[in-house]
């Protein structure tokens, strides 16, 4: 029933009112995300190597592409991430968008997110609208991801596929919007120290890839009006963590 939030058994399911449109917030954001410019042509621009300039590059890029998922549940405004289950062999335990590499099936880079978002989080590729694309990001393993950013329409009724992701986290907006809570950290890796951005929420740490994207939202949305005080005033900094 619409406004009530249920968990169950097989993931989680939040009601609320049809279609993307959303409330006031919703719409600012809508607004300032549809004003995003195509991705950059020199995607070196952007990447792991913003903070590690003498790293060595990849040669030929793989591309993939990730989806940015908010959902208005009209308390808050959140974006969800996953946490990639344990066995994994890339990246296991991490925090991630959803999202993988573009294969030849897929249309373009938003047919891939949806699809991937799909297949790891059982949310039907229908019921997202594409509202925006991020810049192009270049990993340090040799993938130029896309970020689009897409709108759940409720209710959110989500099946994580168990053998990928581990846990849904849902962050507020506001927090991820927030500039001040980004750190830039190092670590070795292959025996030279590394930069990377991360962002704490809770008892977990978004770092590397996904924090870097996140910073090129952070920096992009607020060059178009939507400050963290808006966000703030609308609702948005809700601490909350949904786990299938």
């Amino acid at each position: 029933m619409d406004g009530e939030a249920k968990k169950g058994a097989n993931g989680l399911s939040e009601g609320g009112a049809a279609g993307t449109g959303g409330g006031a917030a919703t719409r600012k954001l809508r607004r300032a995300l549809s004003r995003l410019p195509e991705p950059q042509s020199e995607p070196q621009s952007r990447g792991d190597y913003d903070l590690n300039p003498g790293m060595g590059r990849a040669g030929a890029l793989i591309p993939a592409a990730v989806l940015v998922t908010v959902f208005d549940s009209g308390a808050a405004i959140d974006v969800l991430f996953t946490k990639r289950a344990i066995d994994l062999t890339d990246h296991a335990g991490e925090i991630s968008f959803p999202g993988g590499r573009i294969e030849p099936t897929d249309d373009d880079a938003a047919a891939a997110a949806l699809r991937e978002t799909e297949e790891e989080l059982g949310l039907p590729s229908h019921q997202i609208e594409i509202i925006g694309t991020l810049d192009l990001y270049e990993t340090r393993t040799g993938f130029l991801v896309t970020p689009m950013v897409g709108l759940v329409a409720p209710p959110l009724i989500l099946r994580p596929d168990p053998r990928e992701v581990a846990e849904v986290i849902r962050v507020p907006l506001g927090h991820l919007l927030n500039r001040m809570n980004y750190r830039s950290e190092e670590r070795e890796a292959g025996g030279k120290l590394r930069r990377f951005y991360s962002l704490p929420f809770g008892d977990y740490v978004i770092w590397g890839a996904t924090a870097g994207m996140l910073v090129n939202l952070c920096e992009r949305v607020a060059r178009h009006g939507m400050d963290r005080q808006g966000m703030e005033r609308h609702g948005m900094d809700r601490q909350g963590i949904d786990r299938p």
